[in-house]
């Protein structure tokens, strides 16, 4: 056996990556363990199945395969009742992957994988970083003793509790240590520890290699890894290893099973761009099975040349904290945007009262017809409903759909706009739909407060140029960027057309993202205004959701079209609606359909307005549209 010197002068000299094996987890459980069960306890239980998941990976071509102890520390075993195996489990751990790498014609270098503590550090925690580092050193001791060839200190959120585990490593060997932390779907980590921050911090704590692992997929991780290296090189003149073991993408629930979405091609096209950015380490985590390492080994061994970071990519001098990072998009519903596909937004209005049981089952309902996003307003008609940004995250986290969150302008100045922004952004909401909002007078108190700092392309302009960059109205620093994706409302059909473009464009130079329009009943008129619109600012790139309200009754139609401003509908309609009787919301659903047809070429989607919480019309126009 070489000495482990060897591995560290290797990842710090030479021009082709190591190859990590993928995820230890996912594999177990394809093969039938529970989530419920001790992983790392089945080193003593389940060997031979440890052993078979090593050799499944080295088949794959990894150079290196990590411990199967991520979680065998003293806090995590003692929820088993297993603390007093801690030793026993790391040691067998070690002699299953060594007897694995003893079976390839390679030399094959094995990690000592230790995970975090499972608990919460001081001052976020009750206990004590001194108690964290022993516990730590148990681990590591136990690991060491057996015969590893490096620590890899991995899936860490907390920076404060990966320092303490570094320096845990150099207690008791100066054995090489791999320090590795993921990060949110933000790019910070839990904690809201920044990629620079985390560089720095690592460094100069000690560790040998600087990783990202698990977070989202392999962009977010080359994103965040060439972050890593521009601080490096920028703060102090150096880049150690890195190291880069993504997530098979994000992962989503589908059927009762957890999926992840990127596949084994698209690992292969990122291998050597992990390289690019200075990864010498490269693998999998959750998610990435051997199909993801052998595609990753394919692309490495394709590789003619050594793979050198590109000077393009790290070597321009940059501050990093102050520089604005090209991201992913903010949201699903960006995504789907950005791409063309066809988007369909649905409206709800937040409860009267306490129970969410009806507004969950509509919900419900739109979500499995096939809803991209679900709107919640916010006081509709300016009468008390339930916070939006409470319904926004309910249904987010119950139905795994995203929503906007409408936001007035109106009854907020500008300490509570800013306040109430950032809330919903630690909520997980990320598509707000900027409008003024229904005056108090109107509603069921119309003695409240009725004043607002901000119109809606000031709030816009805000949320744009100021929040999404890092920093609050007064220029202080916020610690990181917002993302908001920001939406616009528009009528179509306006009265003085010079007047809704204007505002329009307005709000667009602040920097919308998105626009939500007022029902349309008359395409040819919204036609004529985007045909203005162009002659006057140029073409409108900008997606438009194209507001569709299906007409229940004749009555309701003759209440949209006589007593509800910016809304008019052809006779024929309403002679249409007339003769249908009983049939009206039949007929309604084929009047908005025939409406969307009408719409498609200049809409990027719709945003439909059930009429008195008929969802169940909503679903059918839903359906109805992906069908077409």
């Amino acid at each position: 056996m070489e000495s482990v010197t060897d591995l560290k002068e290797y990842l710090y000299s030479s021009g082709q990556p190591l190859l990590s094996d993928g995820a230890m987890g996912t594999q177990l459980h394809a093969r039938g363990v529970s989530f419920d069960e001790c992983f790392d306890a089945l080193n003593l239980t389940q060997p031979d199945l440890v052993a078979q998941i090593h050799l499944d990976y080295l088949r794959a071509g990894s150079d290196v395969i990590q411990t199967n102890t991520f979680g065998a520390n003293r806090y995590k075993l003692s929820l088993h009742g297993l603390e007093k195996e801690l030793r026993r489990i790391n040691q067998q751990g070690v002699e299953i992957a060594h007897q694995a790498a003893r079976s390839a014609a390679k030399r094959i270098f094995v990690l000592g994988d230790v995970g975090p503590l499972g608990i919460r550090l001081a001052p976020y925690g009750r206990v004590q970083p001194e108690q964290a580092r022993q516990a730590f050193c148990e681990q590591i001791e136990a690991l060491l003793e057996a015969g590893v060839d490096a620590i890899l200190l991995e899936t860490f959120s907390d920076l404060l509790e990966i320092r303490v585990a570094i320096e845990a490593v150099r207690q008791l060997s100066d054995v090489l240590v791999i320090a590795s932390m993921t990060f949110t779907r933000d790019d910070v980590t839990l904690l809201g520890d920044t990629p620079a921050q985390v560089a720095r911090q690592l460094f100069e704590t000690g560790a040998d290699v600087i990783g990202v692992n698990c977070s989202g997929g392999p962009a977010q991780v080359w994103r965040i890894l060439r972050q890593i290296g521009q601080t490096l090189l920028t703060s102090h003149k150096a880049l150690p290893p890195l190291s880069a073991m993504p997530n098979a993408g994000w992962p989503e629930q589908v059927g009762g099973r957890i999926m992840y979405p990127a596949n084994a091609a698209y690992f292969g096209e990122y291998a050597l761009a992990f390289c690019e950015v200075g990864a010498r380490l490269v693998g999998g985590c959750c998610g990435t099975t051997p199909e993801h390492i052998a595609a990753m080994r394919a692309a490495l061994d394709g590789q003619t040349v050594g793979c050198a970071p590109s000077v393009s990519e790290l070597s321009l001098p940059v501050e990093v904290e102050d520089t604005h990072v090209e991201m992913e998009a903010p949201s699903r519903l960006a995504k789907k945007l950005a791409e063309g596909k066809f988007v369909i937004s649905v409206e709800m209005d937040p409860p009267r009262g306490l129970s969410t049981h009806k507004l969950l089952a509509g919900a419900s309902l739109l979500s499995e017809a096939g809803a991209d996003v679900i709107n919640i307003a916010d006081s509709p008609m300016a009468r008390m409903r339930m916070s939006p940004w409470a319904v926004c995250e309910l249904l987010q986290r119950t139905f795994d759909i995203e929503t906007t969150l409408h936001f007035p302008t109106r009854g907020r100045n500008l300490l509570r706009v800013q306040g109430d922004l950032l809330a919903a952004h630690a909520l997980g909401i990320r598509n707000v739909f900027v409008v003024m909002g229904d005056p108090t007078s109107i509603g069921d108190y119309p003695d409240a407060m009725d004043n607002y700092d901000l119109v809606p392309s000031g709030l816009i302009k805000l949320i744009k140029q100021h929040l999404n960059v890092g920093l609050d109205q007064a220029g202080g620093e916020l610690g990181q960027p917002t993302q908001f994706f920001v939406g616009c409302a528009l009528n179509l059909t306006p009265t003085d057309i010079r007047q809704e473009a204007k505002n329009l464009r307005r709000k667009l130079e602040a920097g919308a993202d998105f626009i939500l329009t007022q029902p349309v009943f008359l395409p040819e008129q919204a036609e004529a205004f985007l045909r203005h619109y162009q002659e006057q600012y140029g073409e409108l790139k900008t997606p438009i959701l194209a507001g569709v309200l299906p007409l229940y009754s004749y009555r309701h139609a003759l209440f949209l079209h006589n007593e509800v401003p910016g809304i008019q509908i052809h006779e024929e309609t309403l002679e249409r609606i007339r003769k249908a009787g009983e049939d009206a919301p039949r007929a309604g659903v084929q009047v908005a359909l025939e409406l969307i047809e009408q719409m498609r070429a200049w809409a990027s989607g719709i945003y439909l307005m059930p009429a008195f919480h008929r969802y169940d019309i909503a679903a059918e126009i839903i359906e109805a549209c992906r069908k077409a």
